[in-house]
């Protein structure tokens, strides 16, 4: 059977290398991105996203954490801004109205997680992801809460997730896949399993599986092989997410190529 959806990345064959020298040598025209995440119970997920933004080459990024946070965030953030929380210190609906209006001053959005376990917080990002129409991505727990909440993602347009295995597996339960994702899934089925999920749905999927990183776009699929250990790719969902959606607001019209040459900066 001929793949000709499929695109591999090796070290020895980058792929997109093109969009290496078109990137902004000047900041000022390197895009704006606005890091959503945090809450009482942890607030390291936004702040290492705003890192990795930084060394993913943004032009400003600007940070949006719950009030309850704030004593405790200091200087680990510079562009922060606080919105009202709720009582446990997640996110509260009464950040919408703050969250829409940065949203209008960004060129992409990063859900970075950390968020909590709240379903006040549940109904503001459902509400958010329904109102605005910024290209988003989406890590860690804050795919837990549009895999229980599917119809927020699966049709909408300009959303990237960038989550584990098991979080797929959920979602393709969730929207009612016809095939289930297995663990014992080899490199050839999980590329036609996503080849297929995205053509019917909307999302971008990045997912990382064995040592590969799979990135899915309207059907296409680019895998790209891992270098070194395992350790090294602990945190690979809040790194791939920061670096994927800097290279994604630089490069708007091309999701698949600037999410795939994203990933190997990773390396």
């Amino acid at each position: 059977m001929q793949r000709d959806y499929w695109l591999k990345q090796t070290p020895d064959n980058p792929l997109f290398t093109d969009l290496d020298w078109a990137r902004p040598e000047n900041r000022a025209y390197a895009g704006k991105l606005l890091i959503v995440g945090g809450s009482a119970h942890g607030f390291a997920a936004p702040a290492e996203a705003y890192a990795e933004a930084q060394r993913a080459g943004i032009g400003t990024a600007r940070a949006v954490l719950p009030d309850a946070i704030q004593k405790l965030v200091g200087i680990l953030i510079d562009q922060a801004q606080f919105v009202p929380s709720t009582p446990s210190g997640s996110f509260a609906h009464k950040a919408l109205a703050e969250l829409l209006s940065e949203s209008l001053w960004a060129d992409g959005i990063l859900m970075a997680g950390d968020l909590g376990r709240n379903s006040e917080t549940a109904i503001l990002l459902e509400k958010f992801l329904q109102k605005t129409t910024a290209a988003i991505t989406l890590t860690k727990d804050a795919v837990d809460y549009c895999v229980s909440a599917p119809h927020s993602v699966l049709e909408r347009q300009n959303t990237c997730l960038v989550l584990s295995l098991s979080q797929l597996q959920r979602l393709g339960t969730a929207a009612q896949f016809d095939r289930p994702i297995a663990f014992s899934m080899d490199l050839l089925r999980l590329v036609d399993w996503l080849h297929d999920f995205t053509l019917q749905h909307a999302p971008h999927i990045i997912v990382k599986h064995l040592d590969t990183i799979f990135v899915a776009v309207n059907g296409q699929v680019s895998t790209t092989k891992l270098i070194g250990p395992e350790t090294k790719w602990r945190i690979w969902r809040l790194r791939a997410a920061a670096h994927a959606s800097v290279w994604w607001l630089q490069n708007p019209s091309k999701p698949l190529e600037a999410m795939t040459a994203a990933v190997r900066t990773l390396q």
